[in-house]
């Protein structure tokens, strides 16, 4: 099926082929999140991944200034302690179902993506950011530190090092800094980071979608653990290809000479 496009309010979704586009709209508050957005933002993810006709997903930010400039600061300016960590429990139920998305993610930063929005932008799986657009962790200068994954996502993408300089100091980082350590996969021209982030997605049309998702859980559920039970796990995805008509059709093609012909099955 084809995934409904919703054309205003907060949240905003079409389909570009094979690619599920999601925008944050909010752009007079720079594309913040609010608990009524990563609300509807769970749900969308829930749709997407229940729809084989989507295999890749884009999210970018409506405007030209801000990707998300992080969570919304009034609404948590009252906030008790209770209060707070359902609030953090919140985001990390969102960004914990984007990551685990059995299908690739990509983060089209068109702006500013600082606090939640660098979190929102590390869940994803690939990153690709417009040129002179700035990206960290400024939650210490209010005086909190990151709540939805950024002390433990970062470290993981950039080393131990350069996120505690980034968490503790509170610094942006550049777009050109942000390639050079890997936090990024791509720079863009202005206006150009969503064309950029749609052209990577789509080579994920062509390629066996199931297979795609296995490799994604061995990645992502072995990066933690020792390399021993890393290989268990990746042992465990591999073996599940075989259970697929996409590996028959795969092996086929290759033998056969022509291209493959995968449907997800």
């Amino acid at each position: 099926m084809t995934m409904q496009a919703i054309d205003d309010g907060p949240l905003r979704v079409r389909q570009e082929d094979t690619t599920a586009v999601i925008t944050l709209n909010r752009p007079e508050q720079r594309n913040a999140l609010n608990e009524d957005v990563l609300r509807l933002l769970r749900d969308l993810v829930r749709r997407v991944a229940a729809d084989d006709a989507v295999r890749a997903v884009v999210i970018t930010g409506s405007g030209d200034k801000a990707f998300c400039a992080g969570a919304d600061i009034r609404q948590m300016q009252s906030m008790t302690v209770e209060r707070g960590r359902e609030w953090a429990l919140l985001g990390h139920d969102v960004f914990q179902k984007i990551e685990e998305l059995p299908k690739p993610v990509i983060a089209a930063i068109n702006g500013v993506a600082v606090g939640g929005g660098c979190e929102l932008a590390l869940a994803c799986d690939f990153r690709f950011m417009v040129d002179g657009a700035q990206i960290g962790q400024p939650e210490i200068k209010l005086g909190m530190i990151p709540g939805w994954g950024g002390t433990q996502r970062l470290p993981r993408i950039v080393g131990t090092a350069l996120a505690k300089d980034l968490v503790l100091t509170g610094r942006l980082m550049a777009s050109d800094e942000a390639l050079r350590v890997g936090l990024v996969n791509g720079v863009a021209p202005l206006g150009g980071v969503l064309e950029q982030a749609l052209v990577y997605a789509t080579q994920f049309a062509s390629l066996p979608p199931l297979a795609v998702g296995f490799a994604k859980r061995a990645i992502d559920g072995g990066i933690d653990l020792p390399l021993r039970d890393g290989n268990r796990l990746e042992v465990e995805q591999f073996s599940r290809a075989f259970a697929t008509t996409d590996k028959a059709e795969g092996l086929a093609a290759f033998l056969e000479k022509r291209p493959a012909r995968f449907e997800g099955r």
